[in-house]
């Protein structure tokens, strides 16, 4: 079985959006998953994230690798997204505490 996700918390609001990322995991558990999202706090539990820019693959890893590389795009796209939630309100711990 293969599940494929494009955007699908992407309509929700941070508290919907954990509600699904969690039933989602629990879904998830033995299955392959294919996950399209945005919003990177969806994919930060993959076993494997593919940073695609441009049409073109650019980096691979998980989250802790890929946020390792401070030059990277992944760490560039998710600083702008906790800088951009702080902005309107949120805080990192926040950000950090989602799914």
């Amino acid at each position: 079985v293969v599940l494929i996700l494009d955007e699908a918390t992407s309509a929700l609001d941070a508290e919907s959006e954990a509600l699904v990322q969690e039933a989602l995991n629990r879904c998830a558990r033995e299955r392959t998953v294919l996950i399209i999202a945005h919003r990177l706090s969806t994919i930060e539990k993959a076993d494997q994230i593919a940073v695609i820019n441009k049409g073109k693959l650019v980096q691979t890893g998980n989250h802790s690798q890929l946020m390792a590389d401070v030059n990277g795009l992944y760490y560039s796209l998710v600083s702008k997204q906790i800088l951009s939630s702080k902005i309107k309100g949120n805080t990192v711990e926040d950000l950090e505490q989602q799914p």
